[in-house]
């Protein structure tokens, strides 16, 4: 792949598309399902659809097919499924760390550029999910409606 081509490839692709993200969510989720500060938000079993739908979800975040909205309850579901869980500033963190284990577990490419991208990623989608978890109002939930697209600098070095 040329640098020309590799700076214009999106994080579902560099990812290694659906089976890779579905791999990583899957171990990701079971890592929720057996640790106790999640365990709250994520019970001790697992719930039908959620890997799939997280899974939909990150890849169309990603670039990749936009299932998550257009067969899943889009956004707004993603709002409404969060609301009242509470989440706390330790669980946020918590879910951050899983995924970022997940993603090495899961073998999702290693490169610092990816890895970043990956990490604000579900930094911005965690705080957003603990914004509306703890919102009494809409006027208290994050403005974001639709699944962000998100992108990276594959050829930043730094």
């Amino acid at each position: 792949m040329s640098n020309q081509e590799k700076k214009h490839e999106a994080l579902y692709d560099h990812a290694g598309g659906w089976s890779a993200i579905y791999k990583h969510v899957e171990i990701f989720y079971r890592s929720c399902l057996a640790d106790p500060v999640l365990q709250p938000l994520f019970g001790h079993e697992e719930q039908p659809g959620h890997v799939e739908k997280f899974a939909a979800f990150t890849a169309e975040t990603f670039g990749g097919p936009d299932r998550f909205t257009k067969e899943m309850g889009g956004f707004l579901h993603l709002i409404d499924v969060h609301r009242g869980f509470k989440i706390t500033e330790e669980q946020r963190q918590r879910f951050v760390d899983l995924y970022m284990d997940a993603a090495d577990k899961a073998g999702l490419p290693a490169d610092k550029p990816f890895r970043d991208a990956l990490k604000s990623h579900v930094d911005f989608g965690s705080q957003v999910a603990k914004q509306n978890s703890n919102a009494n109002s809409d006027l208290e939930l994050h403005p974001l409606r639709e699944v962000p697209k998100w992108h990276w600098h594959p050829d930043d070095k730094q």
